[in-house]
């Protein structure tokens, strides 16, 4: 595909030349023609290129939104650089989506878009206001979207599908839960993060560490920790000044709660290596967490679900139609939930007629809880949309119970999945770039 491209380029700068030339020889006492801005290549990523303008528009969006944000900005050639390092493994991550077979229709597009307008308290048309407003069209914001959705499923599926919990791992998680001190710490935290990449040798690692040790002082002489962000940290959220936000202690890397729990708030900690990166965090602020856990009455509901997924061969369209269907054979009493949750049910509940056991509020994503919670015992929904497809939904019976050990297990394994998936994540976006071939054109090193 960049041999086509790069052949449009030099088509336009050929076009352009030829044109000069006719120009002079038909009209030499003419003025010059003022120069006309040619489009060329910046980056060479597998078989696909990123050109200079692309990055030059990237840049503006970025600085506007850093600006609206009163982020500092790093110096334009440390941003230039961490834009195109991002747009690299943006790129990589989207010609692997498209290899799967990954896409996003325009339905699912406009839905996603509608549920932003909606969380925003906007109407579309405000939004649309909005990002003209901000100096983005409507329709760079849509494809924004769509690359945003395509590369959350493309994690799904390389990732999130791959996280395995042990109960081993559950069981140790709760002890050492029980053994520390029931107030929980909560930090408000900031990074910097200098990538070490797969296969480095000790010399390329050493170097890594002197970059490191570089911001380090200069963070010890007054620099500005979001600057300094902005300017060397290779995490994703080097941009927004290397802001991480609230974390439970619990959830972050005991090698990294080690060194954040000596420091007062605005202290940074020494340089930390990990299996992956140097890092520099940087303690905002602290808070204690809720002072109490006493258990108080909850409703729980015991539900079932059929689930029909969005993939590359099935789409929002196909999974409502055939959830209508199964709704009509369960309303004529043709079939049973169990027999069709087996038989077409999408996920790990199948196999057990779609049962899901006891759910507590805030076990479900939220679309999904507000139609359970709507239905009586018995009651069977039409098809619901969520983030995990669409669903018929049937609750079986409700009941009023206190915090119970399966809950706390439950909440246990989310916190691991949460920490497991951070780590997962990083490691399976450096190998994509490690794997991709990147050439950089040799004016734009």
């Amino acid at each position: 595909m960049h041999q086509l491209k790069i052949a449009a380029l030099l088509l336009c700068a050929l076009s352009g030349a030829s044109g000069a030339l006719a120009t002079a020889a038909s009209a030499a006492p003419a003025a010059a023609a003022s120069p006309r801005e040619i489009d060329s290549i910046a980056v060479v990523v597998n078989d696909d290129v990123i050109t200079r303008n692309e990055l030059a528009q990237r840049i503006k969006t970025v600085e506007r939104r850093m600006k609206a944000q009163n982020v500092a900005l790093p110096e334009p050639a440390d941003l230039r650089r961490q834009l195109l390092e991002r747009m690299i493994v943006e790129r990589a991550q989207m010609q692997l989506a498209k290899e799967m077979g990954v896409r996003v229709d325009d339905t699912t597009l406009d839905r996603a878009i509608g549920r932003i307008a909606e969380q925003q308290k906007m109407t579309l048309q405000q939004l649309r206001d909005q990002m003209e407003k901000e100096g983005t069209t409507f329709a760079a914001f849509r494809e924004e979207i769509r690359e945003e959705i395509i590369m959350q499923r493309l994690r799904e599926h390389e990732v999130d599908a791959k996280i395995q919990i042990s109960d081993a791992e559950v069981d140790a998680y709760m002890a050492a839960e029980q053994a520390a001190a029931r107030d929980q710490v909560e930090m408000n935290l900031a990074q910097i993060m200098i990538r070490i990449p797969e296969n480095s040798s000790p010399e390329q690692i050493a170097a890594r560490r002197a970059r490191a040790e570089m911001v380090m002082r200069q963070l010890r002489t007054g620099a500005d920790f979001a600057k300094m962000a902005g300017t060397y940290s290779d995490a994703a959220d080097a941009l927004k000044g290397g802001e991480i936000g609230w974390r439970n202690s619990d959830r972050l890397p005991p090698l990294f709660v080690e060194q954040l729990l000596k420091l007062k708030a605005g202290q940074v900690t020494p340089i930390i290596k990990s299996t992956s990166a140097f890092h520099i965090l940087k303690l905002v602020d602290r808070r204690t967490a809720a002072d109490s856990q006493a258990a108080t009455a909850v409703q729980q509901t015991h539900a079932r679900h059929i689930v029909i997924k969005v993939t590359p061969t099935v789409t929002a369209a196909d999974a409502k139609r055939k959830l209508i269907e199964l709704k009509e054979r369960l309303d004529n009493k043709a079939a049973t939930f169990e027999e069709l949750a087996r038989l077409f049910s999408t996920d790990g509940a199948a196999a057990k007629g779609g049962d899901l056991g006891w759910l507590y509020p805030g076990d479900t994503v939220p679309e999904f809880e507000a139609a359970m919670n709507a239905l009586k015992p018995g009651e069977i929904s039409g098809p619901v949309e969520s983030s995990f497809g669409f669903h018929l939904i049937q609750v079986l019976e409700r009941k009023s119970d206190d915090a119970s050990k399966e809950k706390q297990r439950g909440a246990a394994r989310n916190a691991i999945r949460e920490r497991k998936l951070v780590e997962a994540t990083d490691e399976w976006q450096r190998e994509v770039r490690d794997r991709a071939y990147v050439e950089f054109r040799t004016d734009d090193k």
